[in-house]
């Protein structure tokens, strides 16, 4: 119960990876708001507000009722995100905005609301959801892995910026993660089964990562066990970073 007694926030927490890092973190002992545009999908017992992560107002109002209702702030987990398929020339100008708004600007928007009262928190850790696709081409994925790079190198200038005063930023990549995204991605592909056989054969392990794993990399790098730890990119990937297998064939 490492998280007794402390406050937290994960944005995109009523479904997939955030419903799980919520749910850790409550079981722990933490005290949870989601913040997602669909918060009636929130697991009970938890704070679930509405917010839009590409608007500022609806960000400042959340997180400050999420401080006001929890009684501060100690942990920001900023898990809210959209996916995008294609080359660069698959997604229009608008396109590209819209998800670096979200993916990017998002992180920017809610970890800005939230430092004043990070700042009061002797435990205070910000933990942004990055991707393997930062750091590993990935086909079809430009649009994408561009946002989660600079997330990656939005999450170190954050750690060198805001360790001063205590806060402690870290971020975790998972690989394909099966999520409802996924779940869309592959409800859309001409075969199904052989576009999940695919995903799995990407990753060195031969699966799919669970939401649950992802949430448990969250989790040690939010907790106060984890003091020492800051600016680092946690990979959940079944080694597709940094394994490179021999072939069982021929």
């Amino acid at each position: 119960m490492e998280f007794e007694g402390l406050k937290a926030i994960v944005t995109g927490g009523a479904s997939g990876i955030g419903a799980a890092v919520a749910a850790q973190l409550n079981k722990r002992g933490a005290t949870v708001a989601v913040l997602d545009l669909d918060p009636g999908q929130a697991a009970s017992g938890l704070l679930a507000l509405r917010c839009d992560v590409s608007d500022d107002q609806s960000v400042r109002a959340a997180v400050e009722k999420s401080a006001t209702d929890l009684g501060g702030l100690d942990i920001i987990v900023n898990n809210a995100g959209i996916g995008a398929q294609g080359t660069i020339e698959s997604n229009d100008d608008p396109e590209w905005h819209r998800v670096f708004d979200i993916n990017v600007l998002g992180m920017v928007r809610v970890s800005r609301a939230a430092l004043p009262y990070l700042r009061r928190s002797a435990h205070a850790s910000i933990v942004n959801t990055c991707s393997v696709a930062a750091i590993a081409g990935i086909p079809e994925r430009a649009l994408y892995s561009a946002s989660k790079g600079a997330v990656l190198s939005l999450t170190l200038a954050m750690a060198a910026d805001h360790l001063a005063a205590g806060i402690r930023v870290n971020c975790v990549s998972p690989g394909t993660a099966d999520t409802p995204w996924i779940g869309r991605l592959l409800s859309n592909a001409p075969d199904p089964t052989a576009e999940r056989s695919a995903l799995e054969a990407r990753q060195p392990h031969g699966r799919l990562v669970t939401p649950e794993e992802v949430a448990a990399a969250v989790c040690y790098l939010a907790s106060p066990l984890a003091g020492s730890t800051t600016g680092t990119n946690l990979a959940v990937d079944g080694g597709m970073q940094g394994l490179r297998l021999r072939s069982t064939q021929g």
